[in-house]
Formats: C-alpha cells, sequence, structure tokens
C-alpha cells in the first residue's frame, strides 16, 4: 500500500486510541500512529523479517498465526483493530472479520479493490489483472482470495457489523462516486 493511502487510513483513527494492527508489516503504520496521534498498542505479524523491521521502528509487535484467531486478546480489548492489506491473505476472512469486531470497538480494513475499472479491463482481455495494486501474476501471489468493495459490504452485514465509514482509495485520494469501480483500495470503519 502506498504512503498516501496509509495517511488517509491513519486520518480515520483517533487521537490517542489503543490500537492493534493485524498483519502490520514492517510497522509502519503503526509507528505513524504512535508518533503523529499518541496512539499505543501492538502489531500483530508472522513474517520473521517485519518483526525485526517492526522492532526496530520501537513497534510493539506479537509474531502470531491470524488464521489461528485472536484468542489471546479480550472482548473490546483496542479502541480500534486494523486489518490493512491482511484480509485476503487469510485463510478464515470471515472469522478474522468477526474477531476483529471482538477485540476491537471499531475495526477499519482495506484491501486491494479486484473489481477496480484496471482490472476489469484485463478480465475482458482474458487475464489475471497485474497493477501496481495487485503486483503478482496469478500464479505467485500471495493473496489466497480476491474481493471487492461490493462483496465486502454484503459480507459485513451478513455478520451483523454495522459500517460507519465506506470508500475508495486511489493514489491516496478518498473515492467515495463509484468506488467499486474507480478505486484500487476498498476502505471500511465498522462496529459490531
Amino acid at each position: 500500500m502506498t504512503h498516501d493511502n496509509l495517511l488517509a487510513i491513519a486520518a480515520l483513527v483517533p487521537h490517542g486510541s489503543r490500537v492493534l494492527d493485524l498483519g502490520c508489516g514492517d510497522g509502519a503504520l503503526l509507528a505513524h500512529l504512535q508518533q503523529h496521534k499518541a496512539c499505543t498498542g501492538y502489531g500483530v505479524e508472522l513474517d520473521d523479517s517485519n518483526v525485526l523491521a517492526c522492532v526496530q521502528r520501537g513497534v510493539n509487535v506479537l509474531q502470531l498465526n491470524l488464521d489461528k484467531g485472536l484468542r489471546v486478546f479480550g472482548d473490546q480489548s483496542f479502541d480500534v483493530v486494523l486489518q490493512i492489506d491482511t484480509l485476503q491473505h487469510l485463510r478464515n476472512a470471515e472469522t478474522m472479520l468477526r474477531e476483529t469486531a471482538r477485540v476491537g470497538k471499531t475495526g477499519i480494513v482495506a484491501f486491494p479493490n479486484f473489481a477496480h475499472w484496471p482490472n476489469r479491463l484485463s478480465i475482458l482481455q482474458g487475464r489475471m489483472p497485474v497493477t501496481k495494486r495487485l503486483p503478482y501474476q496469478w500464479y505467485d501471489t500471495p493473496n489466497i482470495r480476491v474481493g471487492t468493495f461490493a462483496d465486502f459490504g454484503v459480507l459485513a452485514h451478513k455478520n451483523g457489523l454495522r459500517v460507519l465509514d465506506a470508500f475508495g482509495l486511489q493514489d491516496g485520494q478518498r473515492v467515495d462516486v463509484w468506488p467499486n469501480l474507480m478505486a484500487g483500495t476498498a476502505v471500511f470503519k465498522l462496529q459490531k
């Protein structure tokens, strides 16, 4: 995810929040939230090199496999739970979405929007999309599933989650008009 998109997502997190960042990568977003918004909390990451990068940034990180759930965290133990570019890598995305709502008072989920128009154009040409947002070939992608802005709204509703805000991001800019078509990233802020 681009730096501009991360800043747009960081703007959704209230100042002073206790944050859990699931699949935090190198910890850049959590470090930004700590430095600029006085947030506290933890990142959760599986990859060894990303865990090391988090530690080097001064980000508290736990090395856990998210496919095993969040049993180590109590109900509503965080103000905000982030799932930024994580959902598409998980085997049980629906369970993790419910866990996000259980552990956090608010959840923010962002993922590549497979319905973005360049992706649709690739499919019409008979090819799987390869874009800035989906930079892998079909045979070497770490994504085990693809989703769309519209699909996620249905999933949230199915799981009894209230969508507080939903929009797309394209090159760091918020997309409110036709985000399913016009945005490379789908962003949802939700509550149980």
